[in-house]
């Protein structure tokens, strides 16, 4: 009788640039308009001011964090063309010296020089596979994907838009801030609650810890904003 053989899959989950953009977006779009609508109504102020200065401010967010993503995205590709074009000289240049650098690398992994000759030969013969390990194994760098700033931009600010319509979109259908404001709470905290859940799936943490962590954060700030506000006012 053929024994059985068991299959071992294993489930690894390394967060994307795409899926790391979400989270920042959305994260500072749920809270920012927010705790600035639960301030503005602390204040006691028609629900159309709450309105206009949460457009302006969405609109401003979003600009403000998609730039910052590009120009994050922009400087990691350029460092890692400028280490990049480093190797490619230390390589052609300082043989003997990367040679040192390999052999130390597999050193970790309990391999000496004699069993890296293989690897070392290999690595003469093609250039561009001996810098391609020493960017990642040396200096722990990815290769950027093409376009990757533009679209960091894209859905970082994009995030931060449908975050920031939630916490607003009350004020927009409903007469008088004190009823807008409720609704406005409970449809934030319900997507705070829901996003942390979804973001646990990624970062690992569970999902209650992550929904009580994103509504804590989200809640504090909010009530801290509205608390400000209305002694201000008063």
């Amino acid at each position: 009788m053929a024994a059985k053989q068991h299959h071992h899959t294993e489930k690894h989950f390394t967060a994307s640039e795409v899926v790391r953009d979400l989270v920042i977006g959305m994260a500072d779009g749920l809270t920012v308009p927010f705790a600035l609508a639960a301030g503005l109504s602390g204040a006691a102020v028609a629900s159309r001011v709450v309105v206009v200065a949460g457009v302006a401010e969405i609109a401003a967010g979003a600009i403000a964090m998609g730039l910052g993503g590009y120009l994050a995205a922009r400087g990691d590709a350029e460092h890692y063309d400028a280490e990049r074009q480093r190797e490619v000289r230390e390589v052609r240049e300082l043989a003997r010296e990367e040679e040192r650098e390999i052999v130390q690398i597999f050193a970790q992994y309990g391999l000496d020089r004699e069993a890296c000759k293989p690897v070392l030969a290999h690595f003469h013969q093609d250039h561009e596979a001996w810098v391609d390990f020493m960017m990642r194994f040396e200096l722990g760098l990815e290769k950027p994907q093409p376009g990757r700033a533009l679209r960091s931009a894209l859905t970082i600010g994009g995030a931060y838009i449908v975050g920031g319509l939630v916490p607003l979109m009350p004020y927009m259908l409903i007469e008088g801030w004190q009823p807008a404001l409720r609704v406005s709470v409970v449809c934030t905290l319900i997507a705070l609650a829901l996003f942390g859940a979804a973001k646990s799936r990624f970062t690992g943490i569970g999902i209650v810890r992550g929904a009580v962590q994103t509504v804590f954060i989200g809640g504090l700030a909010s009530a801290a904003a509205f608390l400000l506000a209305r002694w201000i006012s008063s």
